[in-house]
């Protein structure tokens, strides 16, 4: 079940990112941190980039098995190919009340506002499939399926790996997404952070 922990690693970073940009959000309202523009441009990429064109992809991959042994989940699986068929028009609204704010900071309320739906969202889908469509997974998959499915997402990451230059090094990038977050999040601003 190699990909099952995959799944939940990638889970894991996803909701720390989420949380990171919530945090920052707030101590920008509260006044007590300067908005860091760069930085919330890096992390709306990654959302797009990772958690929507990486992550959900490796999902369908393990999630097509699962019919194939049951019909259990049917509801979940069809709200969960809708939701990941949505992601342009999700990160479209993201993106564009961020570059509203860069634009016009004024208009950081409706930034906060686009990026808590978007943050609610995804808890809300990821409670989905940890607690609807994972479980089933573990119960009807056979191991013949766990053989494949691991096999799938391993030639899945090699080709996607960022390591050859032809695409993004997504590990690297949330280090430095953390190395540049402030204090409790982060590591706080470093030079190379600008």
């Amino acid at each position: 079940m190699q990909a099952l922990h995959i799944i939940g690693e990638e889970h894991q970073s996803l909701a720390g990112i989420l949380h990171a940009i919530r945090f920052m959000l707030k101590e920008v309202a509260a006044g007590k941190l300067e908005p860091d523009l760069k930085l919330f441009q890096a992390m709306v990429h990654y959302l797009d980039a990772y958690a929507e064109k990486r992550h959900h992809p490796k999902e369908d991959l393990l999630f097509r098995h699962l019919p194939l042994r049951t019909a259990e989940g049917a509801e979940a699986l069809a709200e969960l190919a809708a939701q990941h068929a949505a992601a342009p028009q999700r990160m479209a609204a993201l993106e564009q009340a961020l570059a509203g704010f860069v634009a016009d900071p004024g208009r950081f309320d409706d930034f906060v506002r686009a990026f808590e739906r978007y943050a609610e969202f995804y808890r809300e889908h990821m409670m989905l499939e940890e607690e609807i469509v994972l479980p089933l997974l573990r119960r009807y998959l056979t191991e013949a399926d766990w053989l494949a499915v691991n096999r799938d997402f391993l030639a899945e990451m090699a080709a996607n790996s960022g390591q050859d230059g032809a695409t993004e090094n997504f590990s690297a990038l949330f280090s430095r997404l953390v190395d540049c977050a402030p204090a409790p999040i982060g590591f706080g601003p470093r030079p190379f952070c600008n």
